[in-house]
C-alpha cells in the first residue's frame, strides 16, 4: 500500500454500498452473502480512507456511503451476574469483542466503533445500537458504555471515521 494513487488510477469496482450495509453491484443488489464475504475478505483502505478490493493484485475501488462494516446485532457476556463484554456481530457472517475505547458517536449521531484488529470503521445498525444503548448511562452530559464495574467514555467526532 506504500503506493499513493489517485482514484482515477483505480478502476470502479462498480460497487456500492449503502449506509445500511447493503451491497449492489450496477444497481442491482448483491444478495450473496458469499459474494460479499469474499470482498470484505480482500478489502483494505488506502492512504485517503477509500475503500479498495485488492484481490490477486488486482485492485478497484468501491463506492461505501459510510462504512463497509455495519454491526448487526450485540450479545454481552457476564460472569457471575456481572456483564464482562460486549460481542458485536458484524455483515460478515463474523462475531468479535467489542473494543469499547473505539467506540464514537459520528455526523447524525450515529454510533460506530473499530473491527477487524481496529483496520475498519463499522455503523452500529439501529437494532444492535439498541441493544448497546441498553448498557449505556449519561453522565454531566457525556455518554459511557458501562461493562462490569468500568465505565468507557464514548467520544463525538464531527469527522469522517
Amino acid at each position: 500500500m506504500g503506493k499513493n494513487t489517485d482514484i482515477q488510477d483505480l478502476p470502479p469496482c462498480l460497487i456500492y454500498i449503502d449506509k445500511e450495509g447493503k451491497w449492489y453491484h450496477e444497481g442491482a443488489e448483491i444478495i450473496r452473502a458469499d459474494f460479499i464475504k469474499f470482498f470484505l475478505q480482500h478489502m483494505e483502505l488506502d492512504e485517503e480512507g477509500r475503500y479498495v478490493v485488492n484481490w490477486n493484485g488486482q485492485r478497484c475501488y468501491v463506492d461505501v456511503e459510510d462504512t463497509a462494516y455495519v454491526v448487526r446485532q450485540v450479545d454481552f457476556v457476564a460472569k457471575n451476574g456481572e456483564l464482562q463484554k460486549a460481542v458485536i456481530h458484524l455483515n460478515d457472517g463474523t462475531s468479535e469483542d467489542l473494543i469499547p475505547e473505539t467506540l464514537f458517536v459520528g455526523n447524525e449521531e450515529v454510533l460506530y466503533c473499530h473491527v477487524k484488529n481496529g483496520r475498519f470503521p463499522a455503523r452500529f445498525l439501529r437494532p444492535a445500537y439498541y441493544q448497546l444503548a441498553e448498557k449505556i448511562v449519561e453522565e454531566e452530559g457525556k455518554f459511557y458504555l458501562v461493562l462490569g464495574d468500568k465505565k468507557y467514555p464514548i467520544r463525538t467526532e464531527s469527522s469522517s471515521h
